[in-house]
């Protein structure tokens, strides 16, 4: 990685302002960092290099780097969130919906973006963070309340945890080194057989 020599002058018109420019300055050249070489990469000392800006500024927003790394998780689950939401895009029909949804899911794994979320995640982050972690993965998966509850899934949490576990074991399998095409297919085939089995028998009960 190039070492960067010159420190970026950020002005802006507000106090308000710049402190957002300079955040995002930050978590970029965090993110860079993670990128390149993982978690442990991402060092107040060596994220203050790569932004041009001294260690204290640093401080100044983040209480330590695995601060720093919570928001680097919170960045990425809105990317894959994002990516989820433009590969539905206005589809109506709730099962077409979650097929979409597996396969954008899926190739989030394909494409290796996953390691490094998977990097993220080794890091032990501060207790007051979890909590904001907790609510970017539920707001991630509330995406597939709306068809659920289209299909009129009677306990949408448990369809929720069946489509979850479904999604985990088809992304083992295509790190195991499966044919990913194959395996988004078979996913997507058990999930829709498995809701469509599981509104018909909860209705029944």
């Amino acid at each position: 990685m190039q070492e960067k020599n010159i420190t970026p002058k950020i002005e802006q018109p507000t106090i308000r302002q710049q402190r957002i420019m300079r955040q995002r300055q930050i978590i970029d050249a965090a993110m860079e960092l993670a990128i390149e070489g993982g978690a442990q990469a991402v060092t107040v000392a060596a994220v203050a290099k790569v932004a041009g800006i001294s260690r204290s500024a640093i401080y100044e927003y983040f209480a330590s780097s695995a601060d720093l790394i919570a928001d680097l998780i919170l960045e990425e689950m809105a990317l894959y969130n994002n990516r989820i939401i433009e590969a539905v895009g206005d589809v109506e029909d709730p099962y077409e919906f979650i097929e979409l949804w597996i396969a954008e899911a899926l190739s989030y794994i394909i494409d290796g973006r996953h390691l490094l979320v998977k990097s993220l995640n080794s890091i032990e982050t501060p207790n007051y963070r979890k909590s904001d972690i907790a609510i970017g993965h539920k707001k991630l998966m509330s995406t597939l309340a709306k068809p659920l509850e289209q299909i009129e899934i009677p306990s949408i949490a448990l369809a929720l945890s069946y489509l979850q576990n479904t999604i985990d074991v088809a992304a083992i399998r295509i790190e195991s080194g499966n044919e990913s095409a194959l395996e988004i297919k078979y996913a997507q085939t058990y999930a829709i057989a498995g809701i469509r089995a599981l509104s018909q028998g909860l209705k029944r009960d």
